[in-house]
């Protein structure tokens, strides 16, 4: 074979989503793919596939897009942003990623109750993005949440949890 002429009307873009996102991909949603080469460019596709396997480096899944490229200026191996739209439109309560201190088996957000009063209370947590938590549960939508030195709020709790573990030990003896 001499030469071999190929179609690049249509392009692949190969881009990893986290494992976490997975459940909110699937084929046919609405993708904006933006090359480093034209930042100022978005163009539209759409999810073709999700590949059946797990990078068990990164815990990322790749997903195939289609993309449109009529006039030719998308070419393999270029890098680029994807911005795939996942999720509804519907209103879901959010906090900062910094007001939930996850503990491993269970999360936890510090409400504000006022007069320097506060309550650690466990969160059920959904989806992020942009730097914020979905709030499925343990917070009210009027609630405020600390979303600074919760830590510190949070170890001083723990630590008076814990002398008064030991202070109840002591008399009870």
């Amino acid at each position: 074979m001499l030469f071999r002429i190929v179609d690049h009307s249509l392009v692949w873009v190969l881009a990893d989503i986290a494992e976490r996102d997975i459940a909110l991909i699937q084929p046919g949603q609405k993708v904006d793919v933006r090359p480093r080469a034209y930042p100022d460019r978005a163009f539209k596709g759409q999810v073709a596939l999700i590949y059946p396997h797990l990078n068990m480096e990164t815990r990322t899944a790749r997903v195939r897009i289609e993309l449109p490229n009529p006039d030719g200026l998308l070419r393999g191996d270029m890098y680029a942003e994807v911005e795939i739209a996942a999720g509804g439109n519907e209103k879901v309560l959010t906090a900062p990623e910094s007001a939930v201190i996850d503990a491993g088996k269970r999360q936890v957000a510090i409400v504000d109750k006022g007069e320097g009063r506060f309550e650690p209370r466990e969160v059920k947590i959904g989806r992020r993005g942009e730097g914020f938590v979905e709030i499925k549960s343990g917070v009210n939508e009027n609630e405020r949440v600390v979303t600074a030195a919760n830590f510190l709020i949070d170890a001083e709790s723990n630590l008076k949890a814990a002398l008064r573990a030991l202070d109840q030990g002591e008399t009870s003896k």
